[in-house]
Order: structure tokens, then C-alpha cells, then sequence
């Protein structure tokens, strides 16, 4: 048995993996990184750059973007090695630097996830009030929401030793231990990490994405009525209808499909935990966070890389047409 630091009776036990093992794991980790930061790097760049990207909805996906790739920049590495290594090699402070950190940009990442849908469901739904009541200053305020309100939760929460509130016994007798960084949550607290970061903005994900596939069904079946009473293409016009209503059913189940495998076992994990006296292995807590990680590996693929402009965006960033004169004014929507 190895240990994390030479004092033996209070260090942390160092993983017992092969190095084989541990390679692999380093490999599909640096894989995951990789993956996160070039994907929101597209996004980033190709709604700065191209001017008629620069529409409110598109602006806060930029902001998502850039909260995933910070996620992926700051917290993913150390975390990488954290979980295999199962040491903490960045000292004490650090340590609640990069879980407060963590704790904020996955949270912030939530939030823009709801805040992207309320967007939508006033898109889709208001469509011909919505530029009214989705202006540039009702993004910006969302975009301040999602950053602070996280920030402030997760600092607070962390360099309060909030966490640990009511569960201090367990944690400095039996959690705590020198090279380690884990993150812990006492009763109280879990269930308030549970209800900010994953319960309220994914119940409003939910509820809304729920209601704007009734809607848009509710149009389709309009439109087939009015089709049916003027008898012009009616079979045509009754597939395009029904393809849109597909569609949109498919869009709205991969949004909340992927919101949900990938974080929803940990923060089901994350509450239960204090309840169960703690049973859930270290281990297993590791790989629900790195399940968590990979929604913002998959968000760029999921709000970017199903609208046609990013494919253009995409095509003339790697043949580095960018640098062109006026490629900021070329045009990517129809």
C-alpha cells in the first residue's frame, strides 16, 4: 500500500491501479479534454467572429461556450489527475480554489442550459413578440445570473466550510486526510447543492422544453386543419408537418436526454450520500463527475453542431478562411 505524503498515520492512500490501467485512464481523460476545449473553442470563435452570428440567443450560447471551456482549461485537469491518482499533489488552498471553481462553472453551465431554454420557449412559442421580450439586456442579465449566482453559492459554500456543516465529526475524523481533495457535502448542504446546481434549473429545463413540444405539436396539427380545409397539397404539406413535429420531439429528447444521463447520477449520488452514512465509494463518486464533465463535452455538440451555420462557421474556421478580409461579414444563415 502507497500513501499520498510521508506522514503515513494522516495521508491519503494512493491509488493501487497498473500502470497500464493508469495510462488508459489518463488517455480517455485527455481525450475528454481535448474534445471539451476544441469544440466550445469553435463555438467561441465563430459567434465572435462572424457578425451575423451576433444575436442574442447566440450570445449566450457564447457565454455557455465559455464557461465549458473554462471547465475544461482550469478544473478537468487537475480532477484527472485527482481521480486517478487518487492524490492531491496542488496544495490545501488550491484545493478549495479548484473545487469552489468546479463546483461553479458546472453549476454556471447548468444555468445557461435553462436560461438557453427559456430563450427558446419564447422563440418558439411568442414568436412574434419575442425579439421584444428576449432584447440584448434580458441575455446580458441572464449571462450575469449564470456566472454570479454560481460563484457565490460555490466560494461561499467552500472557503465557509459550509459544506461540512452538521457532518464535521465524520469529515475530519474520517473524509479528511493529507493529499487528498475530495468534495464533501453534509446533509444540509447537499441537499441545497442539489436543489442551486441540478433540482430548480432542471426542473425549469424540463417543464419548459415539455410545454414547447406540446406547442409546437399544436401548430402542426393547426397548420394540417387549415390544409385540410383549403385541400392544397395536403399530403405534402401533412409530411413536411409531421417531419417538423418529429424533429422537434428528437431535438428537445437529445437536450434533456444528454442533460440527464450526465448529471443526474451524481447529483442523485451527491444527496444521497449524507443519508446513507457515506457508503457510496470514492471511486464511484469519480466517475459520476467525469459523467458530469462530458454534458459540457457534449453541449457545443448539441446547441451548435446541429445548426447548419456552424458547420459553415466550422468548414472556413479549419481551411482558415478567417483571416480573409470581410470573412466576418460572409454570410452563414439563409
Amino acid at each position: 500500500m502507497s500513501f499520498c505524503h510521508d506522514v503515513i498515520n494522516v495521508s491519503c492512500v494512493k491509488s493501487n491501479w497498473s500502470n497500464d490501467t493508469r495510462a488508459t485512464l489518463y488517455s480517455l481523460m485527455v481525450l475528454v479534454i481535448l474534445t471539451t476545449l476544441v469544440g466550445n473553442l469553435i463555438v467561441i470563435i465563430s459567434v465572435s467572429h462572424f457578425k451575423q452570428l451576433h444575436t442574442p440567443t447566440n450570445w449566450l450560447i457564447h457565454s455557455m461556450a465559455t464557461v465549458d471551456f473554462l471547465l475544461g482549461c482550469l478544473v478537468m485537469p487537475y480532477s484527472m489527475v485527482r481521480s486517478v491518482e487518487h492524490c492531491w499533489y496542488f496544495g490545501e488552498v488550491f484545493c478549495k480554489i479548484h473545487t469552489s471553481t468546479d463546483i461553479m462553472l458546472s453549476s454556471a453551465s447548468i444555468f445557461h442550459l435553462s436560461f438557453i431554454s427559456i430563450d427558446r420557449y419564447y422563440a418558439v412559442c411568442d414568436p412574434l413578440r419575442y425579439k421584444a421580450r428576449i432584447s440584448i439586456l434580458v441575455i446580458l442579465v441572464m449571462i450575469f445570473i449564470s456566472w454570479s449566482v454560481p460563484a457565490i453559492f460555490a466560494f461561499g459554500m467552500i472557503f465557509l466550510e459550509l459544506n461540512v456543516k452538521g457532518a464535521e465529526e465524520i469529515y475530519y475524523k474520517h473524509v479528511h486526510c493529507i493529499g487528498g481533495c475530495s468534495v464533501f457535502f453534509g446533509k444540509t448542504p447537499g441537499v441545497l447543492a442539489f436543489m442551486t446546481s441540478f433540482y430548480i434549473p432542471g426542473s425549469i429545463m424540463l417543464c419548459i422544453y415539455y410545454r414547447i413540444y406540446f406547442i409546437a405539436k399544436r401548430q402542426a396539427r393547426s397548420i394540417n386543419n387549415a390544409n385540410q380545409k383549403f385541400q392544397i397539397g395536403l399530403e405534402e404539406k401533412n409530411g413536411i408537418s409531421q417531419s417538423k413535429e418529429r424533429k422537434a420531439a428528437k431535438t428537445l429528447g437529445i437536450v434533456m436526454g444528454v442533460f440527464l444521463i450526465c448529471w443526474c447520477p451524481f447529483f442523485v449520488c451527491t444527496v444521497t450520500d449524507p443519508f446513507v452514512e457515506y457508503t457510496i465509494p470514492p471511486t464511484l463518486n469519480d466517475v459520476l463527475i467525469w459523467f458530469g464533465y462530458l454534458n459540457s463535452t457534449f453541449n457545443p455538440m448539441v446547441y451548435a453542431f446541429f445548426y447548419p451555420w456552424f458547420r459553415r462557421a466550422l468548414k472556413m474556421i479549419l481551411l482558415g478562411n478567417i483571416f480573409q478580409k470581410d470573412s466576418s461579414r460572409c454570410k452563414l444563415l439563409s
